[in-house]
């Protein structure tokens, strides 16, 4: 059963239609492997065990009277507690919301899983209302990183990530405005995609949709495998998709003069380059324009009133004790407080940032830069200055609006995961996808925890 865990939804999915196993078994196995291994890592904040095991024996009723089964019938999958599940309470890690109402129906996204046939099992951890990159909250705690406990699993979807990497859960759900997304499966080896901006819906998510700050923040799939991406996007869409694209130049770099890199970080982008020329790619190491903006556009978009419309939501909500991290988050946009005139130009200059990534783009099919400047970091020091900076090569792609993927290609000295991100042109998720398979077949992709 252990193998059977470590394989891709779409395989368990397989293993279903053939018959070797049933849903309910295969909901059982990751409802032990969930509450075996959550006492270290605390990545599940609620487990549907009874929900769960019930629809199972649904999906178990279709496939035994020979109803069509949709490529995922009968497989779990994990949301993060930002999203809500109907039955359940969506607390996005902040005291205001502990004791909230169950939700009333299912967040857009998860209804579409639901109605292709994927099971909801666990709830998953994540920072006091999302605003750290690790995962700590007054409510849950903290999760802990699969391959080394006294690391973070990252932010905002860490708990989900782990989750996920340990096998607890096929795949689920994150949602990404900094990074949230790409920094966890960074850190916990797996592979994500960041949709391009609007294009799924955000309804059912806490924070709810709103403002300016609606352009940086996307739900987006997680798995430990991108074959699972890969089928998930065009039903998170509710659209098909055809062939693999044909990909012919690649771009890649390593330093966006904001934060500097570890030398291991550097060299796996580079194999991961070298990997993609060997599949008879054109391959050009080439800098995009301005990145180097990238860290104080997005702070001041985030925050262009210091945090305060931030601060007046928790205060509505009830959260009148936050916690630490977020606490420090907000601090940092204190310096990017501005006035009308100030945002104005701000969005100038994200018009002229916008404008040249775009056009940088268009003689490539994608780009490859490595997904933070360092592997996972201990606990409480994502909010040191030298690391936080280093999330800036995500931010990059919030303010672009351009699909982002990350696969693991390798690993620091210390066994950490390192990932890469795929960056391709608008609605292109399909080409970032495929060039994420070709990087994890040939660099390996997820990889066991070994604690």
């Amino acid at each position: 059963m252990n193998e059977i865990l470590a394989l891709s939804g779409l395989a368990q999915a397989r293993l279903i239609r053939k018959g070797t196993i049933s849903s309910a078994e295969l909901i059982d196995a990751h409802l032990h492997r969930t509450h075996a291994v959550n006492p270290q890592l605390n990545a599940a904040v609620e487990v549907l065990d009874e929900t769960a095991r019930r629809e199972a024996r649904a999906s178990d009723q279709r496939h035994a009277r020979g109803a069509a089964l949709s490529p995922l019938d009968g497989v779990p999958f994990s949301v993060k507690d930002s999203i809500e599940v109907a039955g359940t309470v969506c607390t996005a890690g902040t005291l205001g919301r502990r004791h909230a109402p169950p939700s009333s129906c299912d967040a857009t996204l998860v209804a579409r899983l639901r109605a292709a046939g994927a099971i909801p099992i666990a709830r998953t951890n994540l920072p006091d209302l999302l605003f750290a990159f690790e995962t700590d909250n007054l409510v849950h705690g903290r999760t802990n990183n699969p391959y080394d406990p006294a690391r973070t699993c990252g932010g905002s979807s860490g708990g989900e990530a782990a989750l996920i990497a340990a096998c607890g859960s096929p795949f689920g759900l994150g949602s990404d405005a900094a990074g949230s997304v790409r920094l966890p499966a960074h850190y916990c080896g797996i592979a994500a995609i960041k949709p391009t901006s609007g294009r799924l819906p955000r309804t059912g998510h806490i924070p709810p949709p709103s403002g300016w700050i609606e352009m940086l923040w996307q739900i987006g799939p997680m798995a430990r495998r991108v074959e699972d991406l890969i089928t998930l996007m065009p039903l998170l869409l509710e659209t098909r998709w055809s062939k693999p694209p044909a990909c012919q130049r690649i771009a890649w770099f390593t330093e966006n003069a904001i934060a500097t890199v570890t030398p291991e970080t550097t060299a796996i982008v580079q194999k991961a380059a070298e990997s993609l020329a060997d599949a008879g790619m054109i391959v050009e190491e080439r800098t995009p324009p301005s990145l180097d903006q990238s860290y104080d556009l997005e702070m001041q978009l985030i925050g262009p009133d210091g945090g305060d419309a931030v601060r007046q939501y928790l205060h509505e909500i009830g959260s009148h004790q936050t916690h630490p991290l977020l606490d420090a988050w907000l601090a940092k946009l204190e310096p990017y407080r501005t006035n009308l005139k100030g945002f104005a130009e701000c969005w100038s200059r994200l018009d002229q940032f916008r404008d040249g990534f775009s056009a940088f783009i268009q003689d490539f099919d994608a780009i490859l830069s490595p997904v933070s400047s360092t592997p996972a970091v201990p606990h409480g020091t994502s909010i040191e200055n030298s690391i936080f900076r280093g999330y800036s090569y995500t931010m990059t792609h919030n303010l672009t609006g351009f699909p982002a993927a990350v696969v693991r290609c390798g690993q620091s000295a210390e066994g950490l995961p390192i990932g890469v991100q795929i960056v391709a042109r608008p609605q292109r998720e399909d080409v970032a996808l495929h060039i994420g398979a070709l990087l994890e077949t040939a660099l390996g992709g997820w990889q066991p925890p070994t604690q």
